[in-house]
């Protein structure tokens, strides 16, 4: 079963093009139905705008998160790939230390709860956004590595994963009005 394990090169490529894949989706949904955009146009959201350099080169920067991530799924493979639940349990890794018990206080967090000033409320709803991606990164992250046999499958991911971190940043080459 070893010789099934993805090794770590092959888990922080599918791991970052995951990554980036649900966190650009995850992204666009929310910003549209959660109504980002009248959060960030407040002078005190503490947010770049959309049009920031730096916020259209997310999606391209997740890259480094997908490949941490991978640095920390590596030395789990065995509980994580090719097992039934390996995805779920995946998905409870990143939902419970990194979104529940992170250190620092961002809302949602535990601390955030304690230690902000943000409505409950409000930090609730981070959660619409935030656990289906976990969830949906694991669940696909998962298939993959335990699907090598489908190539379909690096081909439908990796091109929508290339078009997604590259045409933010190229629309900063468009003239402005």
């Amino acid at each position: 079963m070893q010789d099934r394990q993805p090794g770590f090169l092959s888990l922080a490529a599918k791991t970052a093009v995951c990554h980036a894949l649900t966190y650009f989706i995850m992204g666009a949904l929310a910003f549209n139905f959660l109504h980002y955009a009248d959060s960030i146009s407040k002078a005190d959201s503490g947010m770049k705008p959309a049009t920031s350099a730096w916020v259209l080169f997310g999606p391209a920067l997740q890259v480094v998160r997908g490949v941490l991530f991978a640095s920390v799924f590596c030395p789990l493979r065995s509980l994580l790939f090719h097992r039934r639940n390996g995805w779920l349990l995946m998905s409870w890794i990143l939902i419970g230390i990194g979104i529940l018990g992170t250190f620092a206080a961002p809302g949602g967090s535990l601390e955030g709860f304690i230690y902000t000033t943000s409505p409950a409320a409000r930090q609730f709803v981070s959660y619409l956004e935030v656990v289906p991606q976990a969830l949906l990164l694991s669940a696909l992250l998962c298939y993959w590595v335990n699907h090598p046999e489908k190539k379909w499958l690096s081909w439908a991911l990796t091109i929508p994963f290339l078009i997604g971190i590259a045409l933010p940043p190229l629309s900063l080459l468009v003239p402005k009005k």
